[in-house]
């Protein structure tokens, strides 16, 4: 019997002793090769499990759904940072953090605290970030005047949307660009908004003064861009949000908003890829852009003056005596376009537009569309512009991807429908197709991936 104890006991220890040796080998096998030795533990111990017939707990994890990484979400916390809303690391990541410093500027502006922002609310807060970066010293100034110290430039931005000086803040020029700023829009223009814009149509006219003959030099307006899209996200949030196809009574009303937001999601992009370059400033980087403004300006002139296909041709030819590469182009006018739409210089934001078109990229005709539309960088000429907004249009409907708030299903056909309305052309009718074009360059950044 006791022989019996000790034989069992010895038996015993073996067994203890060999799940151990061979566990080891295991994790030397995972760190060699992950699938092997995860593949060999498993079978190791279902094993185990019926040598011994007993119960084996396993500990079962959770895991949550990653949150997901969008340049809107660290534009967003970049501007929430700025201002003194702590949104934590720059991630992209909208999680907890982010959105307690979003109901706390939601508070501090006196709007319902919800954690989500509305459209209107999301572009005061990034449009006065874009501003603020593009002001330099004088920004500086007028944050060390107001009491809330740069929390006090969301409310003095946001008046001046209004059309209405905030209380105690001094008069400040215009810190966007150095050109002349439009006429005010006075309050009860605002305040009537309220309703459906019967009288719409003029919303440019309010903010870019019509130079009584078209200007085929192609200076075009002098009006901010910056400041018409003040305006224009101001009625926008007065009207209860975005015009959709279903409410949409003034196809201009609808252009504008679409204007307004291309140009912040370019400006968040260029702001992506300024992050990603080795060894520039963004100022250097700024300055470097300004510079390629001249060499676009005669192709931006262009635009009121030629039809697109001529257009795209002399820019074409253009890219063809640069010598850069396509992807170096590609980049470089993507982050040109942001800094000139930020700075208000739309012979650099244009001039980076039709860059890209001419390159191939359909998608971007839409801008030059805009602009002829709007007046603003080129002369008004609505009835050029349907060419390069169907130009746009076409190469979405062929499957290139949306550049512009992708996330807006309708986008596409309500940009179609407003533009023709505005042109006079018939849903049905046809223009045509966008002519792609070779590759080439201007100031050079290497993006790092």
């Amino acid at each position: 019997m006791q022989f019996k104890a000790i034989t069992g006991a010895i038996l015993g220890a073996s067994l203890i002793f060999i799940p151990v040796e061979r566990a080891q080998a295991d994790a030397g096998d995972f760190i060699a090769g992950a699938i092997i030795g995860g593949i060999v533990g498993a079978n190791a111990k279902k094993q185990r499990t019926k040598t011994y017939r007993k119960k084996t707990y396993v500990k079962k994890k959770t895991y949550r759904p990653k949150i997901p990484v969008t340049q809107e979400g660290r534009s967003i916390q970049a501007s929430l940072n700025y201002f003194g809303f702590d949104a934590g690391a720059v991630d992209g990541q909208l999680g907890k953090k982010t959105r307690n410093a979003i109901s706390q500027y939601q508070a501090y502006l006196g709007y319902p605290i919800t954690g989500q922002m509305s459209a209107f609310e999301q572009n005061l807060l990034i449009s006065s970030y874009n501003r603020a970066q593009a002001g330099g010293y004088a920004v500086q100034q007028q944050v060390a005047s107001t009491p809330d110290g740069t929390r006090g430039l969301l409310k003095t931005y946001r008046a001046e949307m209004a059309g209405q000086a905030p209380a105690n803040a001094p008069v400040m020029a215009n810190t966007i660009a150095p050109q002349p700023a439009p006429a005010p829009v006075p309050t009860s223009t605002v305040v009537a908004a309220a309703a459906p814009l019967a009288a719409a149509s003029g919303l440019a006219a309010a903010v870019a003064p019509s130079t009584g003959l078209p200007n085929f030099m192609g200076a075009g307006s002098q009006a901010s861009l910056a400041s018409h899209c003040n305006t224009v996200s101001l009625i926008t949030n007065t009207n209860g949000g975005f015009t959709t196809l279903a409410s949409m009574s003034d196809p201009n009303v609808a252009i504008n908003e679409q204007f307004c937001l291309a140009r912040t999601y370019a400006i968040a992009k260029s702001e992506e890829l300024v992050s990603q370059i080795q060894g520039f400033t963004p100022d250097q980087i700024a300055q470097q852009c300004e510079g390629f403004g001249p060499a676009m300006k005669e192709h931006v002139s262009s635009l009121s003056l030629k039809p697109r296909d001529g257009v795209v041709a002399d820019v074409s030819s253009f890219i063809l005596t640069t010598g850069m590469s396509p992807a170096q182009l590609a980049g470089t006018a993507r982050i040109c376009m942001g800094v000139g739409y930020r700075t208000d210089n739309m012979d650099v934001a244009v001039g980076s537009a039709l860059l890209l078109y001419a390159m191939g990229e359909g998608v971007y005709g839409e801008l030059m569309g805009h602009h002829l539309s709007q007046g603003f960088g080129t002369a008004r000429r609505i009835d050029m512009a349907q060419s390069w907004y169907q130009a746009g249009l076409t190469a979405v409907d062929t499957g290139a991807a949306a550049v512009f708030v992708p996330g807006q299903p309708e986008r596409t056909e309500l940009i179609r429908a407003a533009s023709q309305r505005m042109a006079g052309v018939p849903a049905a009718a046809t223009l045509p197709q966008p002519v792609p074009a070779s590759t080439g360059g201007l100031p050079s950044f290497t993006i790092s991936e």
